[in-house]
């Protein structure tokens, strides 16, 4: 009998030649023996906790298509599958998922040339200058913060009102 994984695959499987998943639904881990046992029991039966599982798993995939057309069709028939599952959980995220599914796309269509990192970057610095101004008595005092640091920009030639 082949190895199977915990996504139901089997090492001959034609998807992928190797017998581990690389990641895409358990780590690399090859379930043998009788926890493979009992991992078939559990996803054969109709526990709602074995159905949110494989939904969880299945959704994983997405973020492995390289096409725009292809992840929007497998994300429309995920959220369809959720939709039918009888799992509140579930149905409140896929409902999320369609509505920012344009979003979701996009990443598809940035194709990777865009990184995240520069964002985490600037709210990071936003966050340390929020935290900064907390002395300072108004918004506008905090905004002139931002993009003074944000910026570079000089420092203006009179920023107290003198009496």
């Amino acid at each position: 009998m082949p190895k199977a994984h915990a996504c139901g695959r089997t090492a001959s499987s034609k998807r992928r030649s190797s017998n581990t998943c690389a990641g895409r639904c358990c780590a690399g881990a090859t379930v043998r023996g009788r926890a493979r046992q009992k991992l078939d029991a559990l996803l054969a039966s109709k526990l709602a906790t074995a159905r949110a599982w494989e939904l969880k798993e299945a959704f994983s995939h997405f973020w492995h298509y390289q096409s725009v057309t292809w992840a929007g069709a497998f994300l429309d028939y995920w959220c369809y599958r959720a939709m039918r599952s009888r799992l509140e959980p579930m149905k409140k995220v896929a409902h999320m998922l369609r509505t920012h599914e344009e979003l979701l796309l996009n990443w598809f269509r940035a194709k990777g040339e865009v990184s995240a990192g520069a964002v985490e970057g600037l709210n990071n610095k936003i966050r340390v200058v929020t935290r900064r101004s907390y002395g300072f008595r108004t918004y506008e005092a905090m905004e002139i913060a931002l993009y003074h640091t944000l910026g570079r920009l000089p420092e203006p030639e009179s920023t107290h009102r003198f009496c």
